[in-house]
């Protein structure tokens, strides 16, 4: 399947100060992926990814590990059906 998916990822645990939306950029980038990873109120990372389906799913089984120093708890998915003008992938 290399048809364009954008999906919604919230990433929770200890996902903050331990460089997860800088490593998660750094997947993104090598699995040609766009969007963006952002820090949360509530402690938790939300991750935006637009690409093509086997490079998508490769970065959601990755942020359920992300670096080493972090502790993932939960990955929630939401699959969207419209998709960001993003032209590669930001740090918020």
């Amino acid at each position: 399947m290399n048809q364009l998916i954008c999906k919604r990822f919230v990433v929770s645990g200890k996902v903050q100060g331990v460089f997860f939306r800088a490593s998660t950029r750094q997947q993104a980038l090598q699995l040609s992926i766009r969007g963006h990873a952002k820090n949360l109120p509530n402690g938790s990372v939300e991750v935006l990814a637009l690409g093509i389906h086997t490079a998508v799913e490769a970065l959601e089984q990755w942020l359920w590990q992300g670096p080493p120093t972090a502790r993932v708890t939960e990955v929630q998915i939401v699959e969207m059906v419209t998709h960001t003008g993003h032209d590669g992938f930001e740090i918020l």
